[in-house]
């Protein structure tokens, strides 16, 4: 992989799961990362303390990817801290199982303002400190285009709406050299869609290799991204689901 060494990367919702795995292979890369997290502080604290043992620069900023005031608190925290911004990664999301009739207005508006407004803020804010020939990446989900089972409605339309925003930001940042492009992970094991859920042997039975991803998996497809071997892909949607929908 061609280098991202000092390069500045910002990462929400970087404490556990996959965030934690982007973060930790974009540091391993050389560059210097902020990330973000809302309320697993001795995660954050832990992580920092770790990897500050390595040549690259890492902090973490408790910010709320609900509330837009403080994702543009926290990416400006960042710029000012290290210089500048090269790599925006928008993690940070929640997701709820809950049928058509059960799900709450409530409940939907939160899933809007994390999965849809926060990543937009971020990427109005992102783009506008960022240096030319930057990199915008956004972990959304195959439920954006598929829903393998009920329950996913509100949380699979938060995807396919950032799918939309992607594509879009990609013409807008293009004559700047900013490339966005959009992850959709499938069946990967974590908090959020452990490979022992109630759903898992349905989703490995709808798969072509039969078996769950790992955090690493998605985190080295965002290094690829953000380095110079990815210059040439932006507006782009990368299934990295097994063969889900294969």
């Amino acid at each position: 992989m061609d280098s991202i060494k000092n390069k500045v990367a910002f990462v929400t919702g970087g404490s556990r799961g996959i965030g934690q795995a982007i973060v930790r292979k974009l540091v391993l890369e050389g560059a210097n990362v902020a990330f973000t997290y809302t309320s697993s502080e001795a995660s954050a604290n832990e992580l920092v303390k770790e990897l500050s043992t390595t040549e690259a620069k890492v902090i973490a900023i408790k910010a709320d990817n609900g509330d837009a005031d403080s994702i543009v608190s926290a990416i400006h925290t960042t710029s000012q801290t290290f210089g500048n911004l090269d790599i925006l990664v928008n993690n940070a999301g929640i997701g709820t199982i809950a049928t058509l009739s059960d799900i709450s207005i409530d409940n939907f508006d939160r899933i809007v303002a994390v999965n849809i407004k926060g990543v937009f803020v971020a990427m109005q804010t992102g783009a506008a400190l960022m240096n030319d020939g930057g990199r915008i990446i956004t972990i959304g989900s195959t439920a954006g285009s598929r829903s393998a089972y009920p329950g996913t409605t509100v949380y699979g339309m938060s995807k396919a709406a950032i799918a939309g925003l992607t594509r879009g930001v990609a013409r807008d940042l293009g004559p700047r050299g900013i490339t966005v492009n959009i992850v959709q992970p499938g069946p990967i094991d974590t908090d959020m869609n452990p490979a022992d859920s109630q759903f898992a042997n349905v989703l490995r039975s709808a798969m072509a290799l039969g078996h769950y991803g790992e955090t690493s998996d998605v985190a080295d497809l965002v290094a690829f991204l953000a380095s110079p071997s990815g210059k040439f892909i932006t507006g782009a949607s990368i299934n990295i689901d097994g063969g889900l929908e294969a």
